[in-house]
């Protein structure tokens, strides 16, 4: 993209439209290039993405199932904002369905599982050097998507997937934090080491050293943001 692109343009060859307005949209919100709050209409979306209003819609109507989109009567879409309260209850949720899927996956993971998942760390870690907070979540989305699909329990697997685009924001909320990312990066070798040690206790126990890591960072990041509202 040139220096004065559009962050919403769509440059990508234009298959499954309503799928690449929904990723480039859900992208900016995780990222925060579209904030809490803000006003989601659809002609302007549509010019700036070069797609088609009924494509913006479909696209707006995944991401409210999603929970990042609010669509309010007679206002319309905006952007959703996510309360602490809610955080702590994900990041309740993701400590006990994590834990459980790691433990039951260093029980079961193959080769290429492992060969997968330390591709997605070594991907965090070049995203750390050059500060890309897309790929810092995305890896650690493909490093957990490996353990899902691999734990056995398809149950799990669906809570924490309903839970992913909301995890996805939080996760670039609490990497915003300084030297969270490194942290971050510590806390899964350490899960991945103890699935490669066939360890399903130590690997529960990682996961869930991991979410606490994750939630205190982005308590931190929710006190600072509070902060600097009440001094604006």
């Amino acid at each position: 993209m040139g220096e004065n692109a559009d962050f919403l343009t769509i440059t990508r060859p234009p298959v499954a439209l309503r799928e690449l307005a929904a990723q480039t949209l859900r992208e900016a919100i995780i990222t925060g290039a579209l904030v809490p709050g803000e006003r989601l209409v659809e002609a302007s979306l549509a010019k700036r993405m070069g797609v088609s209003r009924p494509s913006i819609r479909e696209a707006l109507s995944q991401l409210a199932a999603e929970k990042l989109v609010t669509i309010t009567p007679n206002k319309g879409p905006s952007v959703a904002a996510i309360s602490w309260d809610e955080a702590q209850e994900i990041y309740h949720v993701r400590s006990l369905l994590e834990g459980e899927a790691a433990f039951l996956f260093a029980t079961r993971a193959e080769r290429d599982d492992l060969a997968r998942m330390r591709k997605a760390l070594r991907e965090f870690e070049r995203a750390i050097a050059k500060s890309e907070t897309t790929i810092l979540v995305r890896s650690t989305g493909d490093f957990y998507a490996v353990m899902l699909s691999g734990c056995g329990n398809r149950i799990i697997t669906e809570v924490l997937y309903g839970l992913n685009a909301r995890v996805g924001v939080l996760r670039a909320r609490s990497m915003s934090r300084p030297g969270r990312a490194t942290h971050s990066l510590q806390e899964m070798g350490v899960i991945l080491k103890a699935i490669e040690n066939r360890d399903p206790e130590g690997a529960r126990a990682a996961a869930h050293t991991h979410v606490r890591g994750a939630a205190a960072a982005a308590r931190e990041s929710f006190d600072r943001m509070n902060a600097e509202r009440a001094a604006g």
